[in-house]
């Protein structure tokens, strides 16, 4: 069937938001810091270099499928078809939420958007006490939180990512999404390239590596973060580290936020895409 007025009108946002990425102009020096950084990493050995990118591409893996067989996760699931129910009594499967109509699938996204941003911020406010514990398991918490945000906002609009297609689509996205502004368009025109030219809806047949020297930011930016509260923390407002705590949690909400964004925007585009071309 063809797009109805409401669906026209999420498509050219879409479009619009794209426009965005696609032209944006990073600043002289962003684009000093980016080269500084690329060039930094580059004196390291080539066989480092690929080891370094391929243990956390391996971690990533990994760290995707224990969030996708996990009873937290079957949970979430369960509760997002329950909420489809909630619009269509015959809602059996998460491909079946595709039946229902844009506005619907955005009202269940932005419940677990809004979700999973409260808990980058709860998160990065414990972090930002400052103790070694919580500072030291920020990072492999916010990988967990983001990842299974982009894995449950591509459950409500019908994708279930246990596929090798859905799980590399979703890690793409993520990977995308916290890539420096400069170079996300790069990365949004590879998710766009991997849709036209994928023809197999299971196995993906694109490139498999995630993380490479563009990527070599984010990681710069979690540690940095981690030494602005260590520098932070003890200095106490009745006794607690308020700015530690609040620059912690605000950049963690932060992320969620780009990641999320992102990561709605393009099952959107997915959901919308696979109506039209069932109408042609």
């Amino acid at each position: 069937m063809p797009l109805t007025d409401r669906e026209s009108r999420v498509l050219n946002d879409i479009r619009d938001w794209e426009k965005k990425i696609l032209n944006y102009e990073a600043s002289d020096f962003r684009l000093t810091y980016e080269k500084y950084l690329e060039r930094s990493f580059s004196l390291l050995p080539e066989d480092v270099q690929r080891q370094f990118f391929s243990v956390i591409d391996s971690w990533l893996f990994y760290l995707h499928g224990i969030i996708q067989g996990s009873q937290l996760q079957m949970d979430a699931k369960n509760r997002i078809l329950s909420s489809g129910r909630t619009f269509r009594k015959d809602i059996e499967k998460i491909e079946d939420l595709k039946q229902l109509e844009i506005d619907q699938l955005q009202y269940i996204a932005d419940q677990q958007i809004a979700r999973h941003r409260l808990y980058s911020f709860v998160q990065g406010g414990f972090a930002g006490t400052g103790g070694p514990l919580l500072l030291g398991t920020d990072i492999p918490a916010m990988a967990v939180i983001n990842l299974r945000a982009v894995q449950l906002i591509a459950c409500v609009y019908g994708f279930e990512v246990n596929s090798p297609y859905e799980m590399m689509s979703s890690l793409k996205v993520f990977h995308t999404a916290t890539l420096p502004p400069g170079i996300q368009k790069d990365g949004w025109s590879a998710l766009m390239e991997d849709l036209e030219a994928n023809t197999d809806p299971y196995f993906y047949e694109g490139k498999e590596e995630i993380t490479d020297i563009t990527w070599l930011e984010q990681p710069v930016q979690q540690l940095l973060k981690a030494m602005v509260i260590a520098l932070f923390r003890k200095k106490l407002i009745q006794g607690v580290p308020i700015i530690s705590m609040a620059i912690g949690a605000g950049a963690n909400y932060q992320l969620t936020k780009n990641v999320t964004d992102l990561a709605h925007k393009y099952y959107q585009l997915r959901y919308l895409m696979e109506k039209e071309e069932s109408f042609e």
